[in-house]
């Protein structure tokens, strides 16, 4: 199971390090009126243009699993599910604004597995016995539970329709968010191959821990970043 979840989240973090979410605005476009702060906006960013073209409904630039599914030739369109229309697009960008809603909320399930995975690990490197053998166990279901929401909380945001305001020019939290997001990636991935590896070389635990608490750190920032 661990190593099913790990090729799931190497698969997914291809997409997530190429991720781009910008694309030209026009100026006939009318972007929907918020109440939420600057940084909501930038991740839930609505939009309703009645005036564009079925050509100029999407993004220029689009990340790959977002144009395999929303593409002019994706999945659903090809499919008949998400026909490109003007009243179409108005409704994929509620469905994005729900899938993003529902990213936030799997970031703080997955941050509150770090914080329990990371006392069972703390309590695991000083256990003896059967006391091992349990926190090993609890520690291993731990990350299992980790990865999955980990991952499904990517999927997410990497399938989620494409928005159509371009992203905000110069540094901004949601570009902080995404730079984090490599950081506690690559750490996820470490990590998870770190564990597979310390069953024959227990030389490799101070490593482990070094990458676990590294991956806890960037993804922590990360939500606070979106957050705050």
């Amino acid at each position: 199971m661990r190593y099913f979840c790990f090729a799931l989240l190497l698969s997914l973090g291809v997409g997530s390090i190429r991720a781009q979410d910008s694309t030209a605005v026009r100026r006939d476009t009318v972007i929907a009126p918020t109440t939420t702060d600057a940084s909501a906006n930038d991740l839930l960013a609505g939009l309703a243009d009645t005036t564009q073209t079925e050509g100029d409904l999407l993004p220029h630039k689009m990340i790959f699993t977002q144009r395999a599914f929303w593409g002019p030739h994706g999945l659903l369109r090809s499919m008949k599910i998400a026909p490109l229309t003007s009243e179409g697009r108005v409704h994929e960008l509620k469905v994005r604004r729900t899938m993003l809603v529902a990213h936030q909320i799997g970031g703080f399930i997955t941050l509150a597995g770090f914080v329990a995975q990371g006392l069972l690990g703390a309590k695991l490197y000083n256990a003896k016995g059967q006391d091992y053998v349990d926190t090993k166990k609890w520690h291993e279901r731990s990350a299992t539970f980790i990865n999955v929401t980990y991952g499904t909380t990517l999927a997410l945001s990497l399938t989620a329709p494409p928005p159509i305001v371009g992203a905000r020019k110069g540094f901004t939290s949601i570009k902080l968010h995404k730079y984090l997001a490599i950081v506690h990636l690559t750490g996820m991935i470490a990590t998870n191959i770190l564990a597979g590896m310390i069953e024959n070389n227990s030389s490799l635990k101070p490593i482990h821990r070094a990458a676990a608490y590294t991956t806890f750190g960037a993804y922590a920032a990360s939500i606070l970043a979106i957050t705050f």
